[in-house]
């Protein structure tokens, strides 16, 4: 599993924009910059869309304020998912970014196995501060559970 101090894999992500995917690698997405990342096991699911996705939405402009270049979600989801998801239930504050085949959950070594719900492989529920692409926090949730992952918790990190 990811630690502090590692620096983030090298991975292919796709950026969900109005204008339609666009594909980013990791190491210049994380690049120069302060981000904070959380990672929903998929969108539209109840938890992600009543507590998560809008706790970085309503606390982005404090997030930003201690430092926070960017906000950034992903999820085992495509880029359209996660746009029309950001669309219906975030803003322009959250950037999205699909996690499509599982490649940054698997190696950050937070996948997970949600088969029992249909879902396959995903994203565990979790948060973390990458600055300029090295790791400063990692806030894994229990399964089932919702506090360390949250914007709230974030910003006492900050």
């Amino acid at each position: 599993m990811i630690n502090k101090g590692d620096k983030i894999p090298e991975v292919n992500l796709v950026k969900a924009t109005a204008e339609g995917p666009q594909q980013v690698s990791s190491s210049e997405y994380f690049a120069g910059k302060k981000v904070a990342l959380f990672s929903v096991p998929g969108a539209f699911t109840p938890t992600c869309s009543a507590k998560h996705l809008p706790g970085y939405v309503e606390k982005a402009d404090e997030l930003r304020a201690k430092g926070v270049d960017e906000i950034a979600c992903t999820a085992v989801n495509d880029a359209f998912v996660l746009q029309a998801w950001n669309d219906r239930d975030g803003s322009e504050a959250v950037t999205m970014l699909a996690d499509g085949n599982g490649e940054l959950a698997s190696a950050l070594g937070l996948e997970m196995d949600g088969s029992g719900f249909g879902m396959g492989q995903r994203g565990q529920r979790f948060s973390l501060i990458v600055n300029d692409g090295t790791v400063e926090e990692v806030n894994v949730e229990a399964p089932g559970d919702f506090k360390v992952s949250a914007a709230d918790y974030m910003l006492e990190q900050l």
